[in-house]
């Protein structure tokens, strides 16, 4: 049988298979292009060429997926490469064995993650795996451009519909459309620029692509209890039940914390001699050491629950898992959200709420950083527009002082009647 000659379809596929070994016939057209008989009878474009001193066989694809016509002008185009000096084979073999956006989750997962907060932690997993991984899992981590991380951002901001399940539990819960969700795309970009650092670092691609993300617009929630919701929020919670989700709710609302903070307290943490608080950094947000000073009506709280709570346990909320805190308060908020008639109000907004009430009491900013735990001073900013009604006063004061006095005017005909 002939081993070189012009191949076409009728060569290929009217070749016979050799029992026991496999062949080639190379074609006399391009160099090292030929077809490859293997003993079972399938067949193959292959390309043969030598680097470095190294004997190299690469595939081009299999017959009849590829026409002979097709073959041969992708084995012309890496025999320019070849003659170029190129290594097509080492290239695919290198993109082959080259790290993926999956591996790149995982190796973020296991250096980064650990040093973060638990609840952190788990939102940024859950953002990479629900959000990240479907679309870019099996890409390159160097095939990732700036065009894809704004089109994910860009579906990440779109939403998506709730609740995620198409047939949700509570028959009372329709199926809802997708509602947009900016900030959720915004930390997503600020994930992909931290794990893409990290990429950069490791060498597994030189520049990243989520450095320059774009930023959706954020509306901060502002939602501030009026007096009169206070009062019946603590009428509420004093006809309450459940003593330890009420106790709860009243101490987020005495010391502005957040209500991880709270159902994690342990008894260690306060000093009711000198009325302090001290949150562990593995409690806080920041991860910073925590302390603030609290009233007596907070501190009666922690003396009540301490008679509460069995001997010996440290928390100071028990849940109901021996050694744990208390996990949940959802249901407990929403009966008190009907109860008062606040459907709109998280407990998150107690926090907004204490702010609002420490300006109100002539508090500046920098109190309010340190009483709610802030970092930076950007953070507390967001509290600056409630300063106006003190200020509004003093500018009040300024334009009486300077409003023209009224004169006392005259009559003529009294004047003259008198006179």
């Amino acid at each position: 049988m002939a081993n070189r000659l012009r191949l076409n379809e009728k060569s290929v596929r009217e070749a016979e298979p050799v029992t026991g070994r496999d062949y080639q016939i190379f074609d006399t057209e391009v160099r090292g292009f030929a077809i490859c008989i293997y003993r079972s009878g399938s067949r193959a474009f292959t390309i043969d060429y030598r680097h470095a001193g190294r004997q190299r066989r690469m595939t081009i694809g299999r017959w009849p997926e590829w026409s002979t016509t097709a073959a041969r002008e992708r084995a012309k185009e890496l025999r320019r490469e070849i003659d170029a000096g190129g290594d097509p084979l080492g290239q695919k073999e290198t993109s082959r064995d080259a790290p993926r956006v999956k591996d790149l989750i995982e190796r973020y997962t296991e250096v980064h993650l650990p040093h973060l907060s638990a609840h952190n932690s788990s939102d940024q997993k859950s953002m990479l795996a629900k959000m990240v991984a479907p679309d870019w899992g099996n890409k390159l981590v160097t095939e990732i451009t700036p065009y894809d991380v704004e089109k994910l951002l860009n579906k990440v901001a779109a939403g998506r519909a709730r609740p995620s399940k198409a047939k949700p539990n509570n028959r009372a819960r329709k199926l809802q459309g997708p509602k947009p969700t900016p900030v959720r795309a915004n930390r997503t970009g600020e994930v992909l620029r931290k794990m893409f650092t990290y990429a950069v670092s490791w060498g597994w691609r030189e520049d990243n692509p989520a450095s320059g993300f774009r930023r959706r617009i954020e509306n901060p929630r502002e939602r501030f209890l009026s007096q009169e919701e206070i009062r019946k929020l603590a009428e509420a919670l004093d006809a309450a039940e459940d003593r330890r989700a009420a106790d709860i709710i009243r101490l987020c609302m005495l010391t502005g914390a957040r209500v991880g903070e709270v159902r994690q307290a342990r008894f260690e943490h306060f000093n009711l001699e000198h009325l302090t608080w001290s949150k562990p950094a593995s409690m806080t947000k920041q991860r910073k050491v925590h302390r603030l000073p609290i009233s007596d009506e907070a501190a009666a709280i922690v003396r009540q629950r301490q008679l509460l709570v069995p001997r010996g346990c440290p928390l100071l909320f028990p849940g109901d898992v021996p050694g744990q805190p208390v996990k949940e308060i959802r249901r407990f908020w929403a009966g008190i959200q009907k109860t008062v008639g606040i459907p709109d109000v998280r407990i998150h907004d107690l926090r907004h709420t204490f702010a609002s009430l420490l300006v109100s009491g002539g508090a500046s900013l920098e109190m309010i950083g340190k009483l709610l735990g802030h970092s930076q001073m950007q953070t507390t900013q967001r509290y600056a527009h409630l300063m106006d009604s003190p200020l509004r006063a003093g500018v009040d004061a300024v334009a009486s002082a300077f409003r023209p006095r009224p004169k006392l005017v005259h009559d003529a005909e009294e004047v003259r009647s008198s006179a």
